[in-house]
């Protein structure tokens, strides 16, 4: 059974799954705004870069999850704690920024304040943006 902040996070990943299989507008989860600001497929049919702003609710915490592609991010508010596989858990602040390899299992727990975030991915166009990954 889903507990409250799991069905939370599993929402986020499949609103932010909508984004790269192409659809026009962003779904928008309790918590979370994001806002896509420009999408350019690659020559070819293979990848798109997607350019979004994000916004999370204090506290919240983004579930572990993928990317069928390399996530590049700015914080422009706020903080948190990134957990990336592999990785010691690393205390985030606004101006800090962080690249995530492709299918690297990595969440975000947001700090006592909303966080806002200046994302780039360069991903696969035919797969999810974001797909959960387990624990």
């Amino acid at each position: 059974m889903l507990s409250r902040r799991g069905f939370v996070s599993c929402a986020i990943c499949a609103a932010v799954g909508m984004v790269a299989s192409g659809a026009d507008a962003v779904a928008q989860t309790p918590g979370v705004v994001r806002t896509v600001l420009q999408k350019t497929e690659f020559p070819g049919d293979k990848y798109v870069c997607i350019l979004m702003t994000a916004e999370f609710d204090a506290g919240l915490k983004v579930a572990r999850h993928t990317h069928p592609g390399v996530e590049s991010t700015v914080l422009v508010a706020g903080g948190g704690t990134l957990s990336v596989k592999g990785q010691p858990d690393r205390v985030m602040a606004a101006g800090d920024g962080f690249q995530i390899p492709p299918e690297v299992p990595h969440a975000f727990q947001v700090g006592s304040e909303k966080v806002r975030l200046a994302i780039t991915y360069i991903v696969e166009k035919d797969k999810p943006l974001s797909s959960p990954a387990p624990e």
